[in-house]
């Protein structure tokens, strides 16, 4: 079973912005079966000395070098912990904290010592589509689904999530008139059916508030089109599971819901290609790295892909000039990595992928607000 805890776009933002004089990024791969986990635990010990050794070399203090050591050799003997892993796990440590998230996606082993964070493979995780919630909707029952990459899905409890249609809105039939005549009829239950979507987008609200995770409808019609309509959640998604959930168990909606999440994933990478190359004739596309840290720090950015793999070692000063270098120094990091931060930071879509999805085959493609 994989234990995992995506961060959200606010969680990437906050730990985009961290600054100090040492900042040790780890990332390596897991395992969730727990008896295989000690070779974890001796690779983050490895990972870890080897960002120590870069610290010092980059002149951190040694007490404060002494601090962070002492804090992930604490993770690294901290069984419990390991008892729950995924399959990939990111530890962001500085000074005064050591920060964890556990991550579906499967990363490569890697450390950077800097003065912020290392924020692309989180970028990653948050990109892919690994999880949703899945919301089974019927006259006679409602329940909203966590479903996760590997792991088992599992029903929420919501506080004030109705029964079912009758206990929302407070009436033993929906077939049943209102007091004034009006609510009667066909179009009187379909009064009564949009009450009860309502109260149900109600409740979930507070659960889905600051996520962007995918939320799939799964209802037959006219619950489905009602719900839509009533809807407040922005990450609602368009295909739905067809037929009623009623008798179909948390697996069963579960692997209905995983070709849905490959498909939007897809469609963005569609949809971005199709807008840079829209872009491109206006002028507002860009693949080089100069004119992208420049738009970057100057919110000229609407979305911007990233290669998660590829680091390439700089500096960029405040107003987006970049300065290149050959390999990490003291005062350097990678300056992908800090485009895609300085990015978000004003606004902009960014998503961690593979080179293989990035138009012409670069590093990094963005689409600008403007041209420059």
């Amino acid at each position: 079973m994989l234990h995992v805890d995506i961060p959200t776009r606010a969680d990437i933002e906050r730990l985009a912005a961290i600054r100090s004089d040492a900042c040790l990024s780890i990332y390596l791969p897991t395992s969730a079966v727990t008896t295989e986990t000690e070779g974890d635990r001796i690779l983050l010990k490895n990972l870890a000395r080897t960002g120590a050794e870069d610290l010092r070399a980059h002149g951190v203090a040694k007490k404060t070098v002494d601090a962070i050591e002492e804090s992930l050799d604490d993770l690294v003997d901290d069984s419990a912990f390991w008892n729950y892993q995924a399959n990939s796990l990111a530890v962001l440590a500085t000074e005064d904290a050591v920060l964890t998230f556990r991550l579906p996606t499967k990363l490569e082993p890697a450390v950077e010592a800097a003065d912020r964070f290392l924020m692309k493979p989180l970028l990653r995780a948050a990109t892919m589509p690994q999880s949703a919630f899945v919301l089974a909707l019927a006259q006679g029952s409602v329940r909203l689904v966590e479903v996760m990459a590997d792991l088992p899905a599992s029903t929420l409890e919501v506080d004030e999530l109705p029964d079912d249609i009758a206990s929302a809105i407070g009436v033993p039939s929906i077939a049943g008139r209102s007091p004034s005549g009006r609510i009667q009829g066909s179009e009187g239950q379909k009064v009564r059916m949009r009450q009860y979507a309502r109260a149900i987008d109600a409740a979930v609200r507070d659960t889905l508030a600051g996520r962007e995770t995918p939320l799939i409808l799964a209802a037959t019609e006219p619950l489905d089109s009602i719900y839509r309509s009533v809807n407040t959640y922005p990450f609602l998604a368009e295909e739905g599971i067809a037929g009623s959930p009623e008798q179909t168990s948390d697996s069963a909606l579960a692997a209905a819901s995983r070709p849905i999440l490959d498909r939007l994933y897809a469609a963005s990478l569609k949809e971005f290609a199709e807008e840079f190359e829209e872009g491109a004739a206006q002028a507002r596309t860009t693949t080089d790295i100069v004119k992208t840290a420049r738009a970057a720090t100057y919110g000229a950015i609407s979305v911007l892909l990233v290669d998660i793999n590829e680091a390439v070692p700089g500096v960029i000063n405040k107003n987006g000039v970049v300065t290149l270098q050959e390999e990490n120094t003291p005062g350097s990091y990678d300056v992908i990595d800090e485009i895609a931060c300085r990015a978000l930071a004003t606004g902009a879509r960014v998503m961690g992928v593979r080179r293989s999805d990035i138009p012409g085959d670069g590093n990094l493609a963005a689409i600008l607000r403007y041209p420059l």
